[in-house]
């Protein structure tokens, strides 16, 4: 059984850093691309980023590009998302995605297993 779980979610000032981490079992870690994906509420989820499997290629959405730096320790078996100069428009629930089924990883359809998100407000 696939199992997905972020962590590192949490209150920060505008303007602050969080770094998110997303936990994978019962799936090769390394065999699939990743990626993150946000939901403010009463919207449509919203792709983030996503790495390749090695983590020699990340692709970041417009609106983090700069700010947010996704990566992968293969041998640990954990995705990260260090997040700076936290905005309130980043405020959402954040989730993990793997399963990469080999579509552009920019859509969540792309991927098979979510984990359940972490909040992240920032306050502003």
């Amino acid at each position: 059984q696939v199992q997905v779980a972020e962590s590192g979610g949490g209150l920060v000032q505008a303007g602050g850093s969080l770094r998110l981490s997303c936990i994978v079992s019962g799936l090769r870690f390394d065999g699939s691309y990743m990626g993150w994906f946000r939901r403010v509420h009463g919207k449509e989820r919203e792709w983030v980023s996503c790495i390749s499997r090695r983590g020699r290629d990340t692709y970041y959405a417009d609106s983090v590009k700069g700010r947010f730096t996704i990566s992968r320790d293969n041998y640990q078996k954990i995705l990260y998302l260090q997040m700076n100069s936290l905005k309130a428009d980043d405020t959402a629930i954040y989730y993990c995605a793997t399963g990469y089924s080999g579509d552009n990883c920019n859509k969540a359809a792309a991927f098979n297993y979510w984990g359940q998100g972490t909040q992240v407000t920032v306050s502003s």
